[in-house]
């Protein structure tokens, strides 16, 4: 291949680095007013009265609207429990109250501070140990009153937003067989996106229609979502995309987009809202606060007979996505080990906090934290060596999950291992004072679902595909759609462009999320320049007068095999094709089909299955000081399965950013609560990691190529952060000889583990 497998420039790479590209806050049109929020001053609380007049009469003001001014049903992505205006109660700190548009920024912002409140504020429910006490207030006194998608119901109960329990039976007859029943609890921290560009909306009205131009993560599920808010057709919201500046999940649901496109109806101009610093971090949907309960009941020649797994976290004070991810506790235990059953029960609890939400690896870091800890908890505890343990009890290709999925290629996990200890014997590590080893595995999905492509050849030999892939930063679509594409048809990325999101222009896709763009969108890509490249034989065989098999396609030139001098541009073909039978265009899409399973076992789970999974294992060494309780990593491995390596430096790039995450998640960043309200408000102390925390790093790629695939290719972006907390907790609990059960692990902690060991 000449184009998949190198590191071909990004596209909009030298946009970027000069300041040419256009962001979403870059945005302005003529006409454009200015709107702010005004956001809730206390965690929980009764509004007893709101006072507009002050703030209409404010200099330059065009509107201010509350949730008595405008349809303010409660709508969601799963329970319907989001009210578009807090009127009768708050349920978290930042909850918007008021809206006000004027001719400024500065005068939206004035006048933003001239709305009186009268509220009754209450002492919050802030933990979900409190949530789930029995004289717990309800955060949502109406919740039995909500709907949900489907009329599913989720097994909801009062501050339970939604729970799952797999109980495939004979599990408390296992720990009554058990040698030794082992038992851990495993804590972990909310954990905040900080993308560098805030949220914001460009909003317009007219003809009926809502355009919104915004930098988001999935343009199709904000056109739905809207359409849901403001109660239109979905043909009635247009989404245009722009150059995203992060994400990492916190922009795949609605922000400011419904108040935008509220506030320029009733105003008839263009609405600008843009966040500043402080609400982003007030309201960004972090990762999830979890508490993982683990008890295993073991033989003493390590066999686990079973594990009951307790999972809770904190769904803030909305629902959010959690309930259509609340099965993933399901894939973490009982995959890539033996275990002979695993009864899993998980529970995502309202409180007074902003609403969590999606983070790269959703779910997954804290699982594998809480399963790869308690292998590491076993393996000490029978007296075992903690990496032969695992391998000892790494399950063999066909393994079933405790959703009757085979996992068909765990060996891979094997072959992880070796690479690995190749580069790190096992023996050699760790030694010295306070000086430890921690080695981790995790196999992690590619998101399955649909993306759309329609891909066109130009009259000057060059490809245009059109598709609502986004690209928050990654390179998926810059570098890996434009390259799949290009090798398709047998021209170079340079001639392949890729045009940004319209909900109006192109098909459907699911968005920047779970590593799916380059494994889905890249599928729909490939079809469809396949079927492009299909035309162009056909036509080029008429005019060369030859058989269709005849034919290549090399450097932009279509030519008969072993006879060059036979030959035709692409130009020349897609001008005459235009001028004689119509333009050769072709769309292709694609979704990942679910993989066989037992359906018994997943009822009433939105997220059933596994699909296209990726396999890792990561190994950190560390050091301790004994004075201070600073962590150093010292070195980092990763052995991670790509599927095919469409882009190396764009996947490295990848593999690295998630790592650099997971370290600041393990160790660095504070996402503290204090009675509801977040105790970091800025980025200087939230404690995110420098380039110089940055260990050495070793990476080992390996390329197993998926069939569905385009070129092999699976899912790359994600894994990388999954199983780093983990495995750092592994290591400086072997340097200092005492458990690290709960993150971040900070000096103190480890102190205070020091002196307890």
């Amino acid at each position: 291949m000449k184009v998949v497998g190198s590191s071909v420039q990004r596209s909009d790479g030298e946009a970027k680095v000069r300041g040419d590209a256009v962001f979403g806050a870059d945005l302005a049109v003529p006409g454009m007013l200015h709107a702010r929020l005004l956001r809730a001053p206390v965690a929980a609380g009764i509004i007893r009265h709101i006072d507009t007049a002050a703030a209409k009469a404010s200099a330059g003001v065009r509107d201010v609207v509350t949730g008595a001014d405008v349809l303010n049903e409660r709508a969601g992505v799963a329970v319907f429990d989001n009210p578009l205006f807090a009127t009768d109660y708050i349920a978290y700190e930042g909850e918007p109250i008021a809206a006000v548009v004027a001719d400024t920024a500065e005068q939206a912002e004035a006048a933003i501070r001239k709305v009186e409140l009268t509220i009754d504020a209450e002492t919050p429910v802030a933990t979900p140990g409190q949530a789930l006490m029995s004289d717990a207030r309800m955060v949502h006194p109406s919740w039995a009153e909500f709907g949900t998608v489907g009329g599913i119901d989720f097994n909801r109960d009062g501050n339970i937003v939604s729970q799952i329990l797999l109980d495939p039976g004979d599990v408390d007859g296992a720990f009554k067989r058990a040698d030794r029943v082992i038992e851990g609890v495993y804590q972990t921290p909310r954990q905040y996106q900080a993308y560098l560009e805030p949220k914001m909306a460009l909003a317009t009205f007219e003809a009926g229609r809502y355009t919104i131009q915004v930098s988001h993560q999935y343009p199709f599920r904000l056109r739905d979502r809207l359409a849901q808010v403001l109660d239109v057709p979905k043909s009635a919201v247009r989404i245009v995309g722009h150059h995203i500046g992060g994400g990492f999940g916190a922009k795949l649901d609605l922000a400011l987009e419904p108040y935008a496109a509220v506030l320029a109806r009733r105003a008839r101009r263009p609405v600008m809202m843009l966040n500043n610093p402080e609400e982003e971090r007030l309201t960004a949907p972090c990762r999830e606060n979890a508490t993982v309960k683990v008890r295993s009941a073991v033989l003493n020649d390590g066999t686990i007979l079973a594990q009951d797994v307790d999972v809770v976290f904190d769904s803030g004070a909305y629902a959010n996505n959690h309930p259509a991810t609340a099965s993933i506790p399901i894939f973490m235990f009982g995959s890539i080990y033996r275990v002979g059953t695993a009864r899993i029960r998980n529970r995502m609890v309202y409180t007074n906090t902003a609403p969590t939400g999606a983070f790269r690896g959703v779910s997954g870091p804290y699982l594998v934290f809480a399963a790869e800890r308690h292998m590491d908890q076993i393996a000490n505890e029978l007296g075992r060596d903690r990496r032969e343990y695992r391998l000892a009890m790494l399950a063999e290709d066909g393994h079933k999950m405790l959703n009757g999925q085979a996992l068909e290629e765990l060996s891979i996990l094997h072959k992880a291992f070796d690479l690995v200890e190749e580069r790190a014997p096992w023996a050699e590590q760790g030694k010295g004072k306070l000086r430890g080893v921690g080695i981790a595995a995790a196999v992690w999905l590619t998101n399955p679902q649909p993306g759309q492509a329609t891909v066109k050849l130009n009259e000057d030999g060059t490809l245009t595909v059109v598709t609502a892939a986004t690209d928050s930063g990654s390179g998926a679509v810059t570098t890996g759609l434009r390259q799949i594409a290009a090798e398709c048809l047998g021209i170079s990325a340079d001639a392949v462009t890729i045009t940004m999101p319209d909900t109006d222009v192109a098909g459907f896709d699911a968005g920047s999320q779970g590593s799916r763009t380059t494994h889905v969108a890249g599928r729909a890509v490939y079809d469809a320049t396949t079927g492009v490249r299909e035309k162009v034989i056909e036509k080029a065989a008429a005019m060369l007068e030859t058989a269709k098999e005849d034919l290549v396609i090399e450097d932009g030139v279509v030519h008969v095999a072993g006879v060059p001098e036979m030959s035709l541009g692409l130009a020349d073909v897609a001008m005459a094709a235009t001028f004689s039978q119509g333009p050769i265009a072709a769309s292709g899409s694609y979704t990942t089909p679910p993989p066989p399973h037992d359906p018994s076992r997943t009822k009433g789970m939105l997220f059933s299955t596994w699909p296209t999974p990726t396999y890792h294992v990561h190994l950190a060494e560390v050091t301790v000081d004994a004075v201070t309780g600073k962590v150093t990593v010292e070195r980092y491995i990763i052995a991670q399965e790509v599927g095919r390596t469409i882009n190396p430096d764009a996947v490295k790039g990848q593999v690295l950013g998630g790592l650099a995450q997971g370290l600041g998640y393990t160790l660095w960043e504070r996402v503290d609560i204090d009675a509801g309200r977040y105790v970091q408000r800025n980025f200087e102390s939230h404690g995110l990691p420098l380039a110089c925390d940055m260990p050495e790093v070793e990476f080992v790629l390996m390329e197993n190529p998926e069939a569905a695939g385009p070129y092999g290719a699976k899912g790359a972006a994600e894994p990388s952060i999954v199983p780093v907390a983990a495995v750092i907790a592994n290591a400086v609990s072997d340097a200092i000889g005492a458990p690290i059960d709960d993150i971040p692990i900070t000096p103190e902690a480890v102190l205070d583990a020091l002196e307890r060991s």
